[in-house]
């Protein structure tokens, strides 16, 4: 097998061992690894391999009076708050037969159970074993733990992603400080460069050495020895456990392909991430469209156009949501490709050819334009499926593509997306004019101007969140100042903290993000102290972002200084 087919084939073969174990069983399974499976096949897998059911991992799920075989698929180690919930499932049900599959291997369980020497076979898997039978009721019915590492999401065969690990953010300053508190007694680090794996958290330790463990499984499955480069702190300690990894030595030695993995941390180039680019209709797509809960990497496509309801508060919510996921159809599947690499104006022509196909194929009576395609356009050839379920079922992944892109076109929140692509343009060209104060100073009247957002051009503050971050992303080369610049910056800065906060304070609702970022779930409960204190340390790790490429001044390969008068390049395309 060539290297690059293994690629492609590697994440369906990690879920084999799974499904060689899912016959006559309720499967329980995490956001984590359903996000996996959801790229991998989606539920169908599982019920093609003969399960009876698939339900959340959850205290709140249990199996039905005769339903005897349970399989888990959970990301976490067998402890905690995981364990605690496979031993309710397990005394709610009338289990059996267990079987856990776990995505952190026996070596990292031996290191989250404070177990630093090699032992002989899985003495925690077995232990766990144990402890089924135990909750099962009887030391006589069947219980297996094995790993197996489902932690990739194909999103085409050359773009793989690991949601499992989304929460892995790289080093700040913030956290050198953090890091350093704990260290009372030992020497302190200078830099975030000089932190090592031993002095994080032992959550984020676990993280890190899961992550290694999965690449050195795909290398290992494609008979490939790597070559480790990284850019950043965090990146840094990443190469480093995958280049210690037991199996990775070994597989050096003798692993007949060879090939270079390059980590890079995400916050030395967080424009790329953050910025409004303004010619691809799946930005567009995961810009505005809702998420699916527990995903983050799809979102959900409103499939009341496929019926004859009309929109009413009573239809929301009826009808299951679409998705980007489509992994029965090889014709969705390019066209989801196609979407995915190609400007907007050409992604869009081809979610309407793909849909006059389709129409055509069925002998739908369609009505051919030319010209613009328009999100109307658009639902006027998916609606004419909706009489035919046969057409429906054929073309069902055409079909939630060409509506996630009609209704992304048409979104309420597209003329803000177009207004952030223009106050970027406006600010990049401001920091090259002037300091970093002034260049924030500008954004204090957009906050104060309006005090909900709801007009369709007017910010939200998740808006003017982003366009934070891709200020401070770029403005410590842009604007560098001396200690008289720097507090006139933390001036303004608390300006804009008392701003944030009589805005926040004010909002109806609060969206996801954030939810996230004030650890709250609805207006009512914030207060002024809460959201003034939230943003303080917002602005804290907002000038860590400034200070994130600081460490590649020392490498001028990759590092240049430049000024105003030179277009800001992406370091992503740079590299």
């Amino acid at each position: 097998m060539l290297p690059t087919d293994g690629v492609m084939s590697f994440p369906g073969q990690t879920w084999e061992k799974v499904l060689s174990k899912v016959k006559k069983a309720v499967v329980f399974m995490d956001d984590r690894c359903s996000e996996s499976l959801h790229w991998n096949g989606g539920a169908a897998l599982l019920f093609e391999a003969g399960a009876r059911n698939i339900k959340q991992f959850s205290s709140f799920e249990a199996g039905g009076q005769n339903e005897p075989k349970a399989v888990f698929v959970v990301s976490t180690v067998l402890k905690g708050k995981t364990a605690d919930i496979i031993k309710d499932i397990i005394s709610f049900s009338h289990f059996q037969y267990c079987v856990v599959f776990t995505t952190v291997p026996h070596s990292i369980h031996l290191l989250a159970n404070n177990v630093t020497t090699d032992l002989e076979g899985n003495p925690v898997f077995d232990q766990f074993e144990e402890k089924l039978c135990e909750w099962m009721g009887d030391m006589n019915y069947t219980a297996e733990v094995m790993h197996a590492p489902v932690v990739f999401a194909p999103l085409t065969q050359q773009f793989h992603l690991l949601p499992a690990f989304s929460e892995i953010f790289p080093l700040l300053e913030v956290d050198l400080e953090a890091i350093n508190e704990k260290r009372p007694e030992k020497k302190r680090f200078g830099s975030l460069m000089d932190v090592d794996m031993h002095s994080l958290p032992p959550e984020l330790q676990i993280q890190i050495k899961s992550l290694a463990s999965a690449l050195s499984a795909l290398f290992e499955f494609i008979g490939t020895r790597e070559e480790s480069f990284s850019v950043g702190p965090m990146s840094r300690l990443i190469a480093g456990e995958l280049a210690s990894h037991p199996q990775a030595k070994n597989r050096r030695k003798s692993a007949p392909n060879k090939a270079s993995i390059v980590f890079i941390d995400r916050t030395l180039d967080l424009t790329g991430a953050v910025g409004h680019h303004g010619d691809n209709l799946v930005e567009k797509i995961l810009s505005v469209l809702p998420q699916l809960p527990g995903h983050v990497t799809d979102i959900q496509v409103d499939m009341l156009e496929l019926t004859h309801l009309k929109k009413t508060a009573d239809t929301k919510g009826i009808l299951a949501p679409g998705c980007l996921a489509q992994n029965q159809s090889a014709t969705a599947r390019l066209l989801w490709e196609t979407m995915l690499v190609a400007k907007q104006k050409e992604a869009v022509m081809e979610v309407r050819r793909q849909l006059v196909e389709a129409a055509s194929k069925e002998n739908l009576p369609i009505k051919m334009s030319l010209g613009r395609v328009t999100a109307e356009q658009l639902c006027s050839y998916v609606q004419l499926f909706r009489d035919s379920w046969g057409a429906l079922e054929s073309h069902s992944g055409v079909l939630q593509l060409g509506l996630a892109a009609a209704q992304a076109l048409r979104h309420p929140a597209l003329p803000r997306w177009d207004a952030c692509l223009a106050f970027e343009r406006l600010l990049l060209q401001a920091l090259g004019d002037s300091d970093l104060a002034e260049v924030l100073k500008q954004l204090l009247p957009i906050i104060k101007s309006s005090e909900s957002g709801t007009d369709s051009s007017e910010l939200s503050v998740d808006d003017l969140l982003v366009l934070l971050v891709y200020v401070y992303s770029v403005a410590k080369e842009a604007c560098p100042g001396g200690a008289d610049k720097e507090k006139h910056v933390e001036k303004v800065e608390n300006e804009l903290i008392g701003a944030l906060t009589l805005r926040l304070t004010r909002q109806t609702s609060l969206s996801p993000l954030l939810q996230e970022i004030t650890g709250v779930s609805g207006p009512e409960e914030l207060t002024v102290e809460h959201t003034h204190s939230v943003l303080e340390n917002m602005f804290e790790t907002l000038r860590g972002v400034s200070h994130a490429r600081d460490h590649l001044k020392n490498f001028s390969s990759v590092y240049t200084p430049s000024d105003g008068a030179h277009q800001l390049t992406v370091f992503m395309q740079d590299l």
